[in-house]
């Protein structure tokens, strides 16, 4: 039996709005721990927990994105009875996007809106080559690199042993990705967001997700780099008035 795909289970009471966060390649719902008193009262932050890290540490995680599609839908379902939207930053942009595209397909109205950060467009090529097959030296540099890789975990073999197992396969995840075609386009609001020096994702890259919405479209550029939202309270503050405006 697997874990709990949500670190918290949502509590259904006060918050307008459920936001379902999606992180990044190896990352985990800690990322988004500096969130929830940001977004209280009125959006209820509910990171998501994908197999292979945190206290799922010991499954198996996913590289291919079809299935973890499938058991993502199944699992977040009965938490979608209250209002709610998407974020993700960088991998996390697509698997959200690809949930909110199946639960059209089923049926579902979908998310409210969707959040983007730190990716381009689903259907923008690559400029970039893979990694995910390089050797553990070569790919723990890259890693650390683009400043994503915790300082914690660098120098401790156990610790990178494990971390490295979950960035290849999310890495191979982003790099076999391809959109699945046809089927229902958004018609929800979609907010994306950027660094103005993100090496993965320039601004204009992150721009290409207008197209994938029939509804309103949103972008604001930060300063920074691919984890440019890192304990940003800016950041969170322009997510929070996206979703849920003043009143």
């Amino acid at each position: 039996m697997s874990g709990s795909w949500i670190s918290t289970a949502p509590s259904g009471t006060g918050a307008r709005l459920r936001l379902f966060c999606f992180a990044h390649a190896g990352g985990g719902s800690a990322f988004f721990r500096p969130w929830r008193a940001a977004m209280a009262p009125d959006i209820e932050v509910c990171p998501v927990v994908l197999p292979g890290r945190e206290a799922r540490i010991r499954e198996t995680p996913h590289t291919r994105m079809a299935p973890l599609i499938d058991e993502l839908v199944t699992e977040l379902r009965p938490h979608l009875v209250h209002p709610y939207a998407f974020f993700g930053h960088s991998l996390g942009s697509v698997v959200a996007y690809e949930t909110a595209r199946a639960l059209r397909r089923l049926g579902d109205p979908g998310p409210e809106a969707l959040a983007v950060s730190g990716r381009p467009a689903p259907h923008a090529p690559s400029r970039r080559p893979p990694v995910s097959h390089l050797g553990d030296e070569e790919f723990m540099a890259e890693m650390v690199r683009l400043g994503g890789t915790p300082a914690e975990v660098v120098g401790q073999p156990e610790m990178v042993r494990f971390f490295l197992l979950v960035l290849r396969a999310d890495f191979e995840l982003n790099e076999t990705y391809r959109p699945q075609p046809g089927g229902p386009g958004l018609t929800c609001p979609v907010h994306a967001f950027s660094g103005d020096h993100d090496p993965l994702a320039t601004p204009q890259e992150v721009a290409g997700w207008r197209d994938v919405t029939s509804g309103h479209f949103r972008m604001r550029v930060f300063p920074g780099g691919h984890f440019y939202l890192k304990d940003s309270v800016e950041f969170a503050a322009a997510v929070r008035a996206g979703l849920v405006p003043a009143r």
